[in-house]
């Protein structure tokens, strides 16, 4: 028994002092050197349109498309910046103007734009995001749809400054 109480004594001894150190800053030198930027996908930029105008909503809606904007390094929120989205959908395909559409992040940095249903193209449903402003790198996404029977697909940015 009295080896049982040692060997828990140590492990004991081991999580306090792996947690303080953790605690100071020691084990964790991504969150020193800060939130890291997103890097563009492979693809993410087919059929983007520069200027897609800012839209309430893309076509008939029923689809949601969120995401937060981020700067890199402190992962400060961004407000007012500009995402572009476009996909294929139940109402066009991801080259027609009408599947286009850009928002504005909020004051926390949140974006949400209502679209039609994402449906597969090329045997994947996938949406494709831009941001492309002032004072940051550009940054084309493509994220893959889990099931494409999906009505969200959340999609987050950390911008790196110029």
């Amino acid at each position: 028994m009295s080896d049982l109480n040692t060997t828990r004594r140590g492990l004991l001894a081991t999580t306090g002092a792996l947690a303080a150190t953790a605690v100071s800053g020691l084990l964790l030198p991504a969150r020193a050197q800060g939130l890291a930027p997103t890097p563009t996908m492979r693809g993410g930029s087919n059929n983007y349109q520069p200027g897609a105008p800012i839209v309430e909503r893309i076509g008939g809606g029923g689809f949601w498309m969120t995401g937060s904007v981020l700067r890199a390094g402190d992962g400060a929120p961004l407000s007012g910046q500009r995402i572009q989205i476009w996909a294929h959908t139940t109402e066009g395909h991801e080259r027609d103007a009408q599947s286009h559409g850009a928002t504005l992040t909020d004051a926390k940095g949140n974006f949400r734009l209502e679209m039609p249903q994402i449906v597969p193209a090329f045997g994947q449903a996938h949406g494709h995001l831009a941001f492309e402003g002032e004072g940051f790198e550009t940054v084309f996404l493509r994220p893959v749809m889990s099931n494409s029977r999906d009505t969200t697909l959340n999609v987050d940015f950390v911008l790196q400054p110029v």
